[in-house]
């Protein structure tokens, strides 16, 4: 096998791998051995059948295979130059069938091009010269027990009232939710059950309820927030007509044992034990995205290189589908989101090149850290992410996940980068900051508008980016 590099650019690299038809005919004749004893044809004894005949009938297709192994093995020709491909090399070769007969007949030479980009280099710096903050909350008691009553108040009774509804009151109606005069989707039910205060339903919906009686039929003017889950109605102002057809007063209810038990729990003590750790869960995650960004921001600003133009010309394309789909969903456009198409795509290209870097950084961190995902790690996410799907399709999405290795990768890498940034955590200088709820719930954004800007780079407004946009995840930074 004769290579020559044709093409040596920045990460662009394009090889010429020519094949001599003698090397060809010499793996042919293994094969063509190698199927001697095994095939068995009409009128010879197995093992008999001469070479010559055996060539006629199966030489083509052999050959055929020999070429195949031979473009299978690109990925042993790259290892031996030392060199990494950021994506699966593109392949080029004769469409000429005169000359590909030839090829397959063991009259010429196999010729083909290989271009491709390689991951560049990366020399690993010292991490404990990178220190964060790290924002902890400590729930308090009292919001412990709050949520405890809310958990428990789904074992509270109602007993139905004359008069008017009042907070805390459980109100049964009919609603029927319209947009511009235009009835939406989603927005009708019949005999909800809503109680005034629990927050259950959009912002000023519950409130309007109050002084409503039995019978009573009303308008209630409403608007979705603008990160609203359903996108279609995200910022839009609705009108609901409302017909109460019930309204209960709650009945005593106490934290007891009792109560605990119709939760299906052993005691109260378990209930709050319980509760207290979702809460810690859920704020923890939140420290730990708020940590996991300043270490992505300190590494971005580390390691500052070329990133394979493919490798971001993908993560572009993934993002902006996200961010244009977004946008049709919700029914909004660009200037609704005061940039332009033009604006976005230069903030996407950007951010595309952010996560390619810090994919690739946080890659060779790990490889050099010899972080692992186990078999029973993977099994457990394979499952999860599975169990996301109705339970007639599961068997058939396991099918999937067993036969195509990149719908495997895409569960190992998450598993992979979160155990690197556990990996860089023990590495880094980290020094943790008890802060209020708000304060750590606060978006990144509000907090760098909070801090004064530096007087040799005033920041510039930044526009704002559509809603829900994949570019908003930070766990898809890297």
């Amino acid at each position: 096998m004769q290579v020559t590099e044709t093409l040596n650019s920045g990460l662009k690299r394009e090889l010429k791998v020519t094949v001599p038809a003698k090397d060809l005919e010499a793996r042919l004749e293994q094969r063509l051995d190698d199927a001697k004893g095994k095939v068995n044809l009409k009128g010879f004894r197995p093992g008999k059948v001469p070479a010559q005949h055996l060539r006629r009938v199966y030489g083509k297709s052999l050959m055929a295979e020999v070429v195949n192994e031979i473009l299978s093995d690109t990925q042993k020709l790259l290892s031996d130059r030392g060199e990494k491909p950021a994506m699966q090399p593109e392949i080029s070769m004769t469409e000429d069938e005169k000359e590909a007969e030839k090829v397959l007949a063991g009259q010429a030479d196999f010729e083909f091009s290989m271009s491709y980009e390689v991951i560049p280099p990366i020399e690993l710096k010292d991490f404990s010269d990178i220190k964060i903050t790290r924002l902890v909350y400590s729930v308090p008691d009292d919001e412990v027990d709050e949520q405890v009553k809310r958990v428990a108040d789904s074992a509270r009774t109602y007993e139905v009232k004359k008069g008017k509804a009042a907070e805390g009151d459980k109100v049964k109606l009919d609603y029927l939710g319209k947009i511009g005069g235009e009835p939406f989707d989603g927005g009708a039910a019949e005999d909800s059950e809503v109680v005034i205060g629990f927050n259950q339903f959009i912002a000023g919906f519950e409130e309007q309820l109050v002084g409503l009686k039995a019978g009573d039929e009303t308008t209630i003017k409403v608007t979705f927030p603008e990160e609203y889950a359903a996108e279609h109605l995200a910022g839009k102002e609705a009108e609901f007509d409302i017909k109460v057809k019930e309204v209960s007063k709650p009945n005593d209810l106490e934290i007891n044992d009792e109560t605990a038990k119709m939760l299906g729990l052993e005691s109260a003590e378990k209930l709050r034990e319980i509760v207290r750790g979702q809460l810690e869960n859920q704020f923890g995650q939140v420290t730990r995205q708020k940590a996991k960004r300043q270490i992505l921001d300190a590494l971005d600003e580390a390691y500052k290189f070329e990133a394979p133009s493919r490798l971001v010309e993908a993560e572009f394309g993934n993002i902006w589908s996200q961010v244009t789909r977004d946008l049709e969903t919700a029914g909004r456009s660009f200037e609704d989101e005061d940039t332009t198409e033009e604006e976005a795509r230069e903030e996407y290209q950007r951010l595309a090149e952010r996560r390619v870097r810090l994919g690739l950084v946080l890659s060779e961190i790990g490889e050099k850290a010899a972080v692992q995902v186990s078999d029973e790690e993977m099994q457990r996410a394979l499952i999860e992410s599975i169990r996301r799907y109705p339970a007639h399709q599961q068997q058939e999405i396991y099918e999937f996940y067993r036969q195509n290795p990149q719908a495997t990768a895409n569960i190992r890498a998450p598993l992979f980068e979160e155990k690197v940034i556990d990996h860089l955590l023990a590495e880094i200088s980290v020094t943790d900051k008890n802060v209020s709820r708000d304060e750590l719930m606060a978006d990144d954004d509000e907090e760098a508008e909070a801090k004064p800007a530096k007087k040799e780079k005033p920041a510039a407004k930044k526009k704002a980016a559509p809603k829900k946009a994949a570019a908003k995840k930070e766990e898809g930074d890297a």
